[in-house]
């Protein structure tokens, strides 16, 4: 996901300050990781330096001034191509998930162990967003929800289709734990 067009869309609804774009993002995107302001404030200069936004005024407060920016009628086109261009789909094939698992296979780790742990930490992950969801005020902010969740979803099938299919196929103590490879793939 572009943060910048992100923000741009934040931005096309109405003028902002970076404290309500960082609010704005982490409201609509409850699943995902929280912006920190810097963050916010960076794509900002990058946004503003490529004509996408502009400085709208400088408000006054208790604290420091804040800019308040606006979207331009070239960040307007630029959002607008960005939400009509088709983004490509997976496949996903060296995920972290995946990489721990083959490199456990590798060394003859407990693979079989760390399925499981990470089937338990996915499922942790599940409830707590299953509770997030019902309290999401708005429908943008569960469709996020309803994404994380399909996604791990799938992950926590593939965690138990590994952990079968690596029962399956290895040898060794337990039937669950590779054995040292002295060849190739036999």
């Amino acid at each position: 996901m572009s943060l910048g067009m992100v923000l741009l869309g934040v931005l096309a609804e109405r003028p902002a300050h970076g404290y309500d774009l960082k609010r704005a993002h982490d409201d609509r995107f409850p699943s995902a990781r929280r912006l920190a302001y810097g963050q916010v404030y960076a794509t900002l200069a990058r946004l503003e330096r490529d004509a996408l936004v502009e400085l709208a005024e400088t408000t006054r407060g208790a604290g420091p001034d804040r800019a308040v920016y606006a979207i331009t009628d070239k960040g307007r086109a630029e959002l607008l191509a960005w939400l009509d261009a088709v983004e490509s789909p997976g496949p996903y094939p060296a995920e972290e998930l995946v990489r721990k698992t083959i490199t456990s296979l590798h060394l003859g780790a407990d693979a079989d162990g760390f399925l499981v742990h990470q089937r338990a930490a996915h499922l942790a992950a599940m409830r707590r967003l299953t509770l997030d969801r019902a309290e999401a005020p708005e429908l943008g902010a569960r469709l996020a929800i309803d994404h994380a969740l399909a996604h791990l979803d799938a992950d926590l099938r593939w965690l138990e289709e590994t952990r079968d299919r690596v029962a399956r196929e290895t040898t060794g103590t337990g039937g669950r734990q590779v054995a040292e490879r002295t060849g190739g793939d036999r």
